[in-house]
């Protein structure tokens, strides 16, 4: 991205956001707010190390800066302050910022040590964690992260600017260069999952405290565990591979899942084409599901709608016997695909303001229950697992006798299927705008 069109795009998405702040002040009867960037955390109490600071949400919509003890200090009519003290430490030095176009617009202040004095006499609040550096400044417990001030800022996050969407799809960019590193990997036969995952990190050139979240790569059963963190070391024969795995730039976050099946030379090959057949029957039902997207449509509803879609394709794949209808009806499918359709995206993976509203209490996992908008950013990722605890839950249900056992027991070495997209909803009539398949156009396939 052209550095000249990041600075104004930054200068109108800092018109927007100080707007919305001085709205929020004005209801919440505050003078001025301080975002203040974070504070590292402790590893354990038996030990000094800290983990590497993940900035305030918050902060980074002001700021790319990943830096501790720093203050986006906002009062209405007066410019922006970054406050930002100056590294002291000879044990660690912060790496030096992504992009500067920030400092154009910010009122910077390099300062030796943060303090508020101009702010004496006047209702100060505090957005952050770290409320034990709010009281060192003298700022009340009663002005630390008030709720209905917190709730207006968070909501704000909900529509996305247009800085905003270039910085979402450009960590769309470097996540596929990373999805494209590990299917070539796998297509070549690298079948270990923490050489897949340095594979990603390799590729797009982050380190693991730099992701939006801890990378999903699994192989073969691994891919029925949704979050499976803990990755096999040795080669493993497996015919499926499952990665969903993200990229941020510039605080803002991507998050894809790609499903990739491969036959194993020396093996009965029915199975393995079963599930390829299923890779594709899931590619092609995330793509209609993301075709009726439209404004004014809730999501929970369009959540409703991937179900009575996966029942469909249980039955056409000989999984689910009966009608489609029926299988929907009595929940045979809230087993076979137990989490929620997609989330918010943002400044960080399951951003805040679209679940707002509780979901029904069949979709006790869904992250999004809006009523979708213009400029919304969500994820659609529907699923198909076979994990063993809730098939074994469904098994000896009176609804079980409606599942194949034979087939779900040949299917289930493969682990199970996810495809994830971030889109971007645009106007009415006009559908969405899919920050994923711009650069990664296939969602899952054989290999």
């Amino acid at each position: 991205m052209q550095a000249i069109e990041l600075t104004e795009l930054y200068r109108n998405h800092l018109r927007s956001v100080e707007a919305r702040y001085a709205r929020a002040l004005a209801e919440a009867e505050f003078d001025a707010v301080i975002v203040h960037s974070g504070t590292p955390k402790k590893r354990t109490d038996f030990d000094d190390q800290t983990f590497p600071l993940r900035p305030t949400p918050e902060f980074h919509l002001w700021a790319p800066l990943t830096e501790p003890d720093c203050f986006i200090v906002f009062e209405t009519g007066k410019r922006t302050q970054l406050v930002w003290p100056k590294c002291k430490s000879f044990w660690e030095r912060p790496a030096p910022p992504d992009a500067t176009h920030f400092l154009e617009t910010l009122d910077v202040r390099r300062v030796d040590e943060p303090s508020i004095d101009e702010f004496t006499g006047k209702r100060v609040a505090w957005y952050g964690e770290d409320t034990a550096r709010a009281r060192s400044l003298g700022i009340p417990d009663a002005a630390m992260n008030v709720p209905s001030l917190v709730a207006a800022l968070d909501g704000g996050r909900v529509l996305k600017t247009p800085y905003e969407l270039a910085c979402l799809a450009e960590a769309n960019r470097l996540a596929a260069k990373g999805h494209e590193a590990v299917r070539l990997a796998f297509a070549g036969g690298v079948h270990s999952e923490l050489e897949l995952h340095l594979a990603f990190l390799g590729a797009t050139r982050q380190d693991d405290q730099e992701t939006p979240y801890k990378n999903i790569v699994a192989l073969g059963r691994n891919g029925a565990v949704l979050h499976h963190v803990s990755y096999g070391r040795d080669a493993t024969r497996a015919g499926s591979l499952l990665l969903d795995a993200g990229a941020c730039f510039l605080g803002y976050c991507s998050d894809i899942t790609r499903t990739w099946a491969r036959r194993e030379p020396g093996t009965d090959g029915s199975a393995g084409s079963a599930f390829a057949s299923l890779v594709l029957a899931m590619e092609a039902m995330q793509q209609n599901l993301v075709a009726q997207i439209r404004v004014g449509l809730p999501y929970e509803d369009l959540h409703d709608a991937s179900h009575r879609a996966l029942s469909a394709l249980l039955v056409e794949a000989g999984i689910a016997k009966g009608s489609a209808e029926a299988i929907e009806q009595i929940g045979v499918s809230r087993a076979f695909y137990p989490h929620g359709l997609g989330h918010s995206i943002g400044l960080v993976t399951h951003d805040v303001g679209c679940a707002s509203l509780s979901p029904r209490k069949d979709n006790p996992f869904l992250r999004n229950t809006a009523l979708i908008e213009e400029s919304q950013v969500f994820t659609i990722e529907p699923g198909l697992y076979f994990i063993e605890p809730l098939l074994a839950e469904l098994r000896a249900k009176p609804e079980g006798k409606q599942v194949n056992w034979t087939t779900v027991e040949a299917l289930a070495p493969f682990g199970g299927i996810r495809i994830e997209d971030d889109v971007v909803v645009l106007s009415s009539g006009q559908g969405v705008r899919n920050l994923t398949r711009e650069v990664l156009p296939v969602g899952g396939a054989a290999v």
